[in-house]
């Protein structure tokens, strides 16, 4: 019968072989438990990096384009002006005390020869030249001669040239120019005082 109480006094070469490897299994295993908790702490740390494939980054930027489209201010509105009537109706005085537009305009010429209105549109003829050339100067929109070909370059502007016939395609148009135009350089209207009536095209007359 062993008794377990008895502390032995001598070591074999056993014990020593046995105590030899349970401290190096004891070393062994500090070192894997100090390396896992070192690998631990640099992971929470620094997250790994990823790297987006090819694919991926075209898609991204994509995306983005699509978001700066779709975030894109809206153009600005168009501001109609409002026009004043009072320098038409101003033009309108000057050209029927000049040259009684309204009157003949107004006129019944029917009842007339045509002797009688020529006469009658020479008149209005001559005052309705005398106002423009006064308080206008005028130039052609094209300096070309009429009837020679002209060239519209993608772009032109619609509002100076006003295409006629056969429109196919889109510009460049050639064509033959039918009329120069008109434009007006130059505006000088007389000032119309504080408190004028400009929509008295003429007074009425009375003789006395």
């Amino acid at each position: 019968m062993i008794d377990l109480n008895l502390t032995p006094t001598t070591f074999d070469l056993f014990h020593v072989y046995l105590a030899g490897a349970v401290a190096v299994l004891a070393v062994m295993v500090i070192i894997l438990l100090v390396t896992l908790v070192v690998t631990l702490t640099k992971a929470g740390k620094k997250a790994p990096a990823v790297v987006k494939s090819e694919p991926e980054v075209k898609i991204v930027e994509k995306i983005v384009e699509v978001e700066k489209i779709v975030q894109s201010p809206p153009p600005p509105p168009i501001v109609l002006k409002e026009s004043t009537p009072d320098a038409a109706l101003q033009l309108l005085g000057l050209l029927q005390k000049e040259a009684r537009f309204l009157d003949f305009i107004q006129e019944n010429v029917a009842a007339y020869s045509d002797a009688d209105v020529g006469i009658a549109a020479r008149v209005v003829h001559e005052g309705c030249s005398k106002v423009i050339k006064e308080h206008f100067t005028l130039d052609t929109v094209f300096h070309e001669s009429e009837g020679s070909k002209v060239t519209l370059e993608q772009g032109f502007d619609a509002t100076r040239v006003r295409l006629t016939g056969n429109i196919v395609g889109n510009a460049p148009f050639t064509g033959h120019l039918i009329h120069k135009g008109w434009q007006v350089s130059e505006m000088n209207l007389p000032k119309l005082t504080s408190g004028h009536d400009a929509k008295i095209i003429a007074p009425a007359e009375v003789e006395l």
